[in-house]
């Protein structure tokens, strides 16, 4: 069974983090320290970038370029064929949806109520053109989308299943393979948003049933801001036609005719920041090497505690829902909004998150919250730095 991380073992990763010895930082959910291993593998492209001139160094990364993909193949189960490095969590995603094809009057949409407000953009978009409607799937006594519920609401119009698995206003994490087993018993395309999930938690594509998943290099998994990851299952590609290609993704025939990279590499573009998927390379080795076994159990641990002792503080509240709960701890302070909560924390050196109704507005609206403040862990967390964290919020609720 997975055990927390050692002390010694935390303290060596902090070692080689130089933020850790800069800030407290508790905004892991939106971006999370980087190694110094992974900013020195993005400043030696870089170099390259000066010495040799850009496009001579990118085809030295190129070979980095192929192993981000095979490791992050190995991190999501899948093959590397089916992963495309993108240049975040909502790029990938907006790229499959996309790539779905024409909407027509009458087809259904059905989102978890976490879903995140971007994906929900890009949905209410081509529904508002098409005359598609986008539906919220109910939630459990817990707080996590039902699948029984989600059951029930099947008919042969439904074109898409989408779930935000953990999602960005709260600890909840929501039961993506027991939704992946409904969208697979009828045949529906099921997009997965792992954007806090990958790097955090274990994450089997096949366990989960999903078509598409997506991920973001610059959260859990430690990685520079620009990088991302686009899953899709092979035999689900061809039901996709990207919206954009280039010279990359489409290369021309010799009768001047574009070719589809026969992989999930269709979605890449011949610009691309080879700098950034150096860094992206070493955060997920680092990852793996971690092992996300240890890093679930650390991060359940440090988040488990939090809440705990938050919850002791008068005039805190702890918001987050779910049986299973991830590293992202949301809250309010009675009589302060979230925003000069976090503004306060920064003054002291601590840095949290603050989400309004925005980020996730189909839960928000429906529990009647109109912002949430974030304080997200990493298995970088320390005892010490909860203990700041805790006493700058006694302050405050002073």
């Amino acid at each position: 069974m997975p055990v927390p991380l050692t002390p010694a073992a935390v303290d060596a990763l902090r070692a080689r983090t130089p933020g850790t010895q800069t800030t407290t930082h508790f905004n892991h959910a939106g971006a999370s320290l980087p190694s110094i291993d992974t900013l020195a593998a993005i400043h030696a492209h870089l170099q390259r970038e000066a010495t040799q001139g850009p496009m001579e160094a990118g085809v030295a990364a190129r070979e980095q370029t192929e192993r981000a993909r095979i490791l992050a193949a190995r991190l999501l189960n899948a093959q590397p064929d089916e992963i495309a490095l993108t240049t975040g969590n909502s790029p990938g995603w907006g790229a499959a949806f996309a790539a779905l094809g024409a909407w027509r009057a009458g087809d259904r949409i059905l989102a978890g109520r976490h879903e995140w407000g971007g994906n929900l953009a890009a949905m209410r978009l081509i529904a508002q053109r098409a005359g598609a409607s986008i539906e919220a799937i109910p939630c459990d006594s817990s707080g996590a989308v039902d699948p029984q519920a989600l059951e029930a609401m099947l008919d042969e119009r439904v074109r898409l299943i989408a779930l935000t698995w953990l999602p960005a206003n709260g600890g909840l994490i929501n039961p993506a393979a027991a939704i992946g087993q409904v969208a697979r018993r009828r045949g529906i395309a099921y997009f997965v948003d792992a954007a806090q999930a990958v790097g955090q938690l274990p994450v089997d594509v096949a366990e989960v049933g999903c078509d598409v998943l997506t991920g973001a290099g610059r959260k859990a998994l430690r990685g520079p801001r620009g990088t991302g990851l686009l899953y899709v299952r092979q035999d689900f590609l061809a039901r996709l036609a990207p919206a954009f290609v280039d010279t990359y993704s489409a290369p021309l025939d010799v009768y001047g005719e574009p070719v589809l990279r026969a992989g999930a590499a269709r979605f890449e573009s011949a610009e691309a920041a080879m700098a950034l998927r150096c860094g992206l390379a070493n955060a997920l080795q680092e990852a793996l090497e971690i092992g996300l076994e240890n890093i679930r159990a650390r991060i359940d641990q440090t988040a488990q505690a939090l809440r705990a002792q938050l919850s002791e503080i008068p005039g805190v509240t702890v918001l987050d829902q779910g049986r299973e709960r991830s590293g992202l701890v949301a809250f309010n302070l009675a009589g302060q909004d979230a925003v000069s909560v976090q503004r306060s924390l920064a003054a002291q050196g601590v840095a949290i998150g603050s989400n309004g109704a925005g980020y996730t507005p189909l839960d928000m609206n429906a529990r009647g919250l109109s912002q949430v403040a974030r304080a997200s862990v990493s298995y970088l967390t320390t005892e010490a730095e909860t203990a700041k964290l805790l006493d700058g919020l006694r302050a405050l609720a002073r």
